[in-house]
């Protein structure tokens, strides 16, 4: 997967010389040489007999050791000249009869000295081993230049500038003797375990090994938020709309009755009954566009958890799905304390919510529909849409259905109602964004849209028989029969068509 490597600073390569003496004054020099060398060589040494071989560093690349300078600044003779020519003139014949690619180093430190020295006004044509050609093999491979006689670094094949071997992630110079390569890419080890070692998304924290020594995480469906699974039972507050957890640079607002809202989702939260009037009356439009109307002004009220919960223990028809009803269609007659007056933010919670006790009486078969606080618009919409549901099938005679075929089919008309809102046009569907809720702000922002897939993705996912399965069912008979026939055939048998 990953693996870290040892980087090495080579030293710097060999000098080549430039060639500034003319031909004529090379053969001249050449000649003198070859007969001093017949003259008395032959009691010579090998000239790099002393001279260390070239060195072979990681990938087969030859690098030779730099000339040294001597220290010995004693004046020359004329002998230790004569005997630095028979020096020179060996290994230019040694060098012929080599193959290109070979070169010639001095024999002792005086040698070297001269060497060093005469680089640069070279009397003779230097040679280079083929074997280390900067122009040709010392390409940096990350700003694409000649690397010439700088230092440089070789790492998987390739060599660097010091400066240009750098991190794939953060993009700063990699000086650690140790770093992490994935798929020829090179990495700092932090930047290496960012990318590949999940960090929490509520603590920000590396996720911790379980006692096998994985790591394990919990990852929402939708949006994909990943964090540590003790944040499951540590009492971290999760939004009551979207499901998201409270980070611990992010502070949700307490609706006071146990359930958090986000600032996301608050920003279209309907807080009291007043509010909620205009979306209630643009889905009745929506329904009528559909040729559903409903004739009886049916009263719409938004309550707090425990004025809806109370109302559920009352309440002898339908199937509720628990752990957490947001909405309920009303038959009995009861009192209930509903929200009148939107409570303003202090601190991290609302305060000065003002509630008013209403009694319902029963005029037709739905008394009333209620429907939680503090819940986003769409959201909001899509509870209204299903409850309306509900009250349609009473009052238009369908009665003891099977859970499972009251809420599908309920919760195939809060998802029509969504895709309407959040895809005006997808399907011939009347579109209540343009009402004077949706006007005042501004239309449906990219938040509240992303809010509205999310509201599909429950609907589509639930795992409940009655409202997931029911759902799924009801929808695929909507989509080859239609919404008229299949509710038809609902009212006839009972069933959903197959």
């Amino acid at each position: 997967m990953s693996y870290s490597g040892n980087v090495r600073h080579l030293s710097q390569p060999c000098i080549n010389g430039d060639i500034f003496s003319s031909h004529t004054e090379r053969k001249s020099r050449f000649m003198k040489w070859m007969n001093k060398l017949f003259k008395g060589g032959s009691n010579r040494g090998p000239v790099n007999s002393g001279n260390p071989s070239p060195q072979f560093i990681g990938d087969g690349s030859m690098v030779s050791r730099a000339p040294v300078r001597s220290l010995d600044n004693r004046s020359r003779s004329d002998k230790e000249k004569e005997e630095l020519d028979r020096a020179i003139a060996l290994s230019l014949a040694e060098g012929m009869k080599k193959p290109n690619g070979y070169g010639w180093q001095p024999s002792n430190n005086e040698d070297l000295s001269k060497s060093h020295e005469d680089n640069f006004h070279p009397p003779y044509p230097s040679y280079m081993p083929s074997e280390y050609n900067p122009t040709e093999y010392r390409i940096c491979g990350g700003c694409n230049r000649d690397i010439g006689y700088s230092s440089y670094l070789g790492c998987m094949g390739t060599f660097f500038h010091p400066e240009c071997f750098r991190c794939h992630a953060c993009g700063y110079p990699i000086t650690e003797p140790e770093f992490s390569v994935s798929e020829k890419e090179s990495y700092h080890k932090s930047c290496f375990k960012d990318l590949t070692h999940p960090k929490c998304e509520v603590c920000f924290q590396y996720i911790p090994t379980n006692k096998d020594g994985l790591i394990e995480y919990r990852c929402h469906p939708f949006w994909s938020q990943r964090y540590c699974p003790a944040h499951e039972h540590d009492n971290t507050a999760r939004c009551c709309s979207c499901e998201r957890l409270e980070s611990v640079n992010v502070r949700y607002i307490s609706l006071g009755d146990g359930r958090s809202l986000c600032l996301e989702c608050m920003e279209s939260a309907i807080m009291d009954t007043g509010d909620c009037q205009p979306l209630y009356h643009s889905i009745r439009d929506f329904y009528e566009g559909m040729n559903m109307r409903l004739d009886q002004q049916i009263p719409m009220l938004l309550v707090e958890r425990h004025a809806l919960n109370d109302a559920i223990d009352k309440e002898k028809h339908g199937f509720h799905h628990m752990p957490e009803t947001r909405g309920l269609c009303l038959s009995e007659e009861l009192t209930v304390a509903s929200v009148q007056r939107r409570p303003r933010i202090g601190g991290n919670r609302f305060i000065g919510m003002r509630t008013r006790h209403q009694k319902l009486t029963r005029k037709c078969e739905v008394t009333a529909i209620l429907v939680l606080y503090g819940l986003p618009r769409l959201l909001t919409g899509s509870i209204l849409a299903h409850e309306l549901m509900h009250g349609w099938l009473r009052l238009n005679g369908y009665r003891n259905l099977n859970p499972e075929i009251e809420e599908g089919i309920c919760q195939v008309l809060a998802h029509m109602w969504l895709e309407s809102e959040i895809m005006p046009g997808l399907k011939s569907m009347p579109s209540t964004s343009s009402s004077s809720y949706g006007s005042k702000k501004g239309g449906i922002s990219r938040a509240d849209n992303k809010l509205g897939e999310f509201f599909l993705h429950q609907i589509a996912n639930d795992a409940s028989p009655a409202y997931g399965g029911g759902y799924r069912a009801a929808n695929a008979a909507v989509t080859t029969y239609g919404l008229r026939r299949t509710l038809d055939h609902i009212r006839l048998t009972g069933s959903i068509p197959l």
